[in-house]
């Protein structure tokens, strides 16, 4: 490249600088978001326009191409969006920023837990946050005990998944031990924990509520397909509006405060027992919800990340 080119570019670098510099010297602060992703999905490029629509500077950082090195990355931006496709690449990489002292959404800790399956319901038993009741156990001998314990059907989940893959409806005892000695053999050793669920008996769909800050910003029902006991638009479900009560709206924030979650989707079912929490997921896709409902999510995420970069 030639040095003139080097030198304009440096010269526009310092200018922007310069500009942010005078504007919070007048009270005045320009935001700066990264969006940190993998994959740029529907979602991703609606934030973005969402952002740049709202006059702020984005700095778009490839979670795949993007070299950490240390003490070389607190000029991303103000604030860091976890958009990681792949939960343990968002994990480390919130890890990585966190260190540099970069304000990351959602957070190291709200990924770990609310990104594996056994640790949310934990955070949810340990909060008396009502869910479907749940046993856990690392042989197959012990998962065919665990059957005992929790009953058929039962559900076994991968700890850390999303799309409903590798979930199973285990009906019978001959079909459940299939399913768990398959799994013993899989890698990695995440596959070898055996985390199982009571089958929760519901109408054939979910609810996903989006939580951006304090607020449940839109719900939706989430039907299974046909011929499908799994609820989950990936596969082919359909979406359609969903009004929570108060009650419900408090108990969806609640879960999603037990992870110190700020942009999440909490997964509900509808029981005999009142609203379940299901799961947490804490890089949601909104695209089926917001073609049910029309509420600009990507929006309301542009502005919370904005008043929380001018804390």
């Amino acid at each position: 490249m030639p040095i003139g080119s080097l030198n304009l570019r440096e010269k526009s670098r310092r200018s922007t600088f310069s500009l942010r510099a005078k504007l919070k010297d007048l009270g005045r602060h320009e935001v700066k978001v990264a969006l940190l992703y993998d994959r740029l999905r529907w979602e991703e490029k609606s934030i973005l326009d969402a952002l740049k629509a709202r006059g702020v500077e984005v700095e778009m950082v490839d979670a795949k191409l993007k070299v950490a090195v240390h003490g070389k990355m607190k000029d991303l931006g103000d604030i860091v969006l976890n958009r990681c496709l792949s939960h343990f690449r968002g994990l480390y990489w919130a890890a990585i920023l966190e260190t540099e002292g970069l304000r990351v959404v959602n957070s190291f800790r709200t990924l770990l837990i609310g990104g594996d399956k056994l640790l949310t319901s934990l955070e949810l038993a340990k909060a008396k946050i009502p869910t479907p009741r749940f046993v856990v156990a690392f042989t197959v001998e012990g998962a065919m005990q665990a059957l005992d314990e929790i009953g058929l059907p039962a559900v076994i989940k991968p700890v850390v998944g999303s799309w409903g893959r590798l979930l199973a409806l285990l009906r019978d005892y001959e079909n459940a031990k299939a399913i768990f000695e398959h799994r013993e053999y899989l890698e990695p050793f995440l596959h070898n924990i055996f985390y199982i669920q009571e089958y929760v008996e519901k109408p054939s769909r979910d609810i996903r509520s989006l939580v951006v800050g304090d607020e449940v910003i839109t719900s939706i029902y989430r039907y299974a397909p046909p011929g499908e006991w799994r609820t989950n638009i990936a596969l082919g479900g359909r979406a359609e509006t969903c009004t929570l009560t108060d009650e419900q709206q408090e108990l969806v924030l609640r879960a999603a405060r037990t992870i110190n979650g700020e942009i999440v989707g909490v997964d509900c079912l509808e029981s005999n027992r009142g609203l379940l929490i299901n799961e947490i997921n804490t890089t949601v896709e909104f695209k089926g919800a917001y073609s049910a409902t029309g509420v600009d999510i990507a929006g309301k995420i542009a502005d919370y990340l904005i008043r929380e970069a001018r804390r």
